[in-house]
Parts: C-alpha cells; sequence; structure tokens
C-alpha cells in the first residue's frame, strides 16, 4: 500500500505538521527525508530497512559516501542532501551560541561541541575561543590523531588566541571509544594549557570531552 493510501494522521509528513517533528519515529523522519520509496516498499518500509541495515540512526547520519551510496534507495545525491542538512543544524547551534554568554549556556555549548567532534572517528582536539563577555569568536579543530600533552602544542593554541584576540576559551576533544572519562593525559594537557594560556592573559574556562553521551565537563568535575 502506497503512503498516499493510509489515514492522514499516519502519513509521516501530515503526522510532523500536525503533531511535531519531535512526535516521529526515526523510520518517519527518515522517509521525509527520502520522499519516496522503491518498488515493493513505501519510504517508511524502506526507511525502516535502512535503519535496520546501518544499526541505527546515528550510524547511518554519521556513515561516509562510499558506505552510503552502497545501500538501495541512496546515492551521491542523497547523501549530498544529508550532509548539507548535517550542516544546517551544526550552524544553527552555532548561531545559538553567538547570540549569548557561553557562561550562560552551558546546554547550548554541549549541544554545539557534540554535534561538531561525535561523529569524528579520530580523535579531534578544539578551542572554542571567546571575547571578553564569553561571547564566542570562532570554534577551531586545531590537532588530529591521538590526543595527549606530545601531540597538542601550546604554543599552536596560544597563538590562535592571540590571532582571534580571544579573552578566554573553551578546550575540547572527542573519545571515539564514546567514553567521556578524562584520563590522566587529559589532565596534564588541561594543566599545561592552562598555564601556558595565563601567561597571555588568556582564561580557560572549561575542558570538554565528548563521548556518547553528554559532553563532559572537566570544570565541573573539578579538574579546571
Amino acid at each position: 500500500m502506497s503512503i498516499r493510501d493510509w489515514p492522514a494522521a499516519e502519513r509521516p509528513r501530515e503526522k510532523l505538521l500536525e503533531q511535531g517533528a519531535a512526535a516521529l519515529t526515526d523510520a518517519e523522519l527518515l522517509a521525509i527525508f527520502l520522499r519516496t520509496g522503491v518498488v515493493g516498499q513505501s519510504a517508511v518500509d524502506l526507511a525502516r530497512h535502512l535503519l535496520q541495515d546501518f544499526g541505527s540512526l546515528r550510524a547511518l547520519l554519521e556513515a561516509d559516501q562510499a558506505s552510503f551510496s552502497l545501500r538501495l534507495g541512496l546515492g551521491p545525491a542523497k547523501f549530498a542532501q544529508l550532509q548539507a542538512v548535517l550542516e544546517m543544524g551544526r550552524r544553527h547551534l552555532a548561531e545559538g551560541l553567538k547570540r549569548d554568554s557561553a557562561l550562560e549556556s552551558p546546554q547550548a555549548v554541549r549541544d554545539y561541541l557534540k554535534a561538531r567532534l561525535r561523529h569524528e572517528p579520530h580523535e579531534v582536539f578544539a578551542c572554542l575561543f571567546l571575547d571578553a563577555k564569553h561571547r564566542v569568536l570562532a570554534f577551531e579543530a586545531l590537532f588530529h590523531g591521538s590526543i595527549d600533552s606530545a601531540s597538542v602544542y601550546p604554543r599552536q593554541v596560544v597563538k590562535r588566541a592571540l590571532a582571534h584576540n580571544a579573552a578566554a576559551l573553551i578546550l575540547t576533544h572527542n573519545h571515539p571509544s564514546g567514553v567521556a572519562e578524562p584520563s590522566q593525559a587529559d589532565r596534564q594537557l588541561t594543566r599545561r594549557l592552562t598555564d601556558a594560556l595565563a601567561l597571555v592573559d588568556v582564561r580557560v574556562l572549561d575542558h570538554f570531552i565528548v563521548g556518547d553521551g553528554e559532553p563532559l565537563s572537566m570544570m565541573e568535575s573539578g579538574w579546571v
């Protein structure tokens, strides 16, 4: 049966307009993105098949082009559309951060950092540069690979802070394992960077570690 033959209240698009996007299942949201199904499968059937194939909505959203385009009903055009949607979401979160002080919007900071770093397959170290009122000036990913005190160079972090004329910053990096618990190396790195930045009057407000759940604040844990 075609989706057009379903009761209006059960059609994903009509259901979204009537009840809001939060009321839809993962498959229904994906079906709206797909727009059409394939022979023998409605868009919702195809969406359910894809979610089962990838294992989760997150895995589908984070798939690279090669693995994404192998699936029935998907291809380069859909991959490009999906990347555009994801980037719009990240930019939306960034705009929200820029309006207010980062310290007044701790959840907005967490949401933004999670959107930027959680999908990365390797460790990425980044900084959120802030002005004197703790409003966001810029976000930069500075180092990639295994993040420890030897692979992150304080000189480069200081250089970028001065380039942005930052008064403060928030450090962040991801743990691809999904476990956000800080290691001893994470704590040592935070101390090194805090000391180096203090020499140029730039304050480290926090160091967030991004894993599968909510990003962990080292400040709230007493390590900053």
